[in-house]
């Protein structure tokens, strides 16, 4: 009894390793569908229109990274400090402008509809997929 419940004790922990191996596969897939540039223009109405890129990384251990860019005043790498992509659903904060933007991806992965926030006036910010 003892080797068939050595063995049943082995099978088990296999299935849990794989298990394992599968969750963090699937992760990493979900965090790739973000991973890339994306580019929008921001329309605060009576001031000037702003484009803004957000670039996203992925980690090796598949922790997400990133910075924003608003080329139109050559302003580029404010680090977002806080980022997280969960089944279509982006939220991301930086804390040296301060602002948040949370977002929703098609089903193509070549855009985000969402929110920015910077200030008390949240405005509607569409990200698209950069080349």
């Amino acid at each position: 009894m003892k080797g068939y419940g050595g063995s049943r004790f082995s099978f088990s922990s296999v299935l849990m390793v794989a298990f394992g191996c599968l969750l963090a596969i699937a992760g990493a897939q979900t965090r790739s569908g973000i991973v890339g540039d994306w580019e929008g223009t921001l329309d605060p109405g009576a001031q000037p229109k702003k484009r803004i890129v957000v670039h996203i990384e992925a980690a090796q251990d598949g922790s997400l990274s990133g910075t924003i860019d608003y080329p139109d005043q050559d302003t580029s790498g404010i680090t977002i400090t806080a980022i997280t992509y969960r089944e279509h659903a982006l939220h991301f904060e930086s804390s040296s402008i301060p602002a948040l933007y949370e977002g929703t991806m098609n089903e193509q992965h070549t855009q985000l509809t969402g929110t920015w926030k910077q200030g008390a006036t949240p405005l509607s910010l569409v990200l698209k997929r950069t080349p």
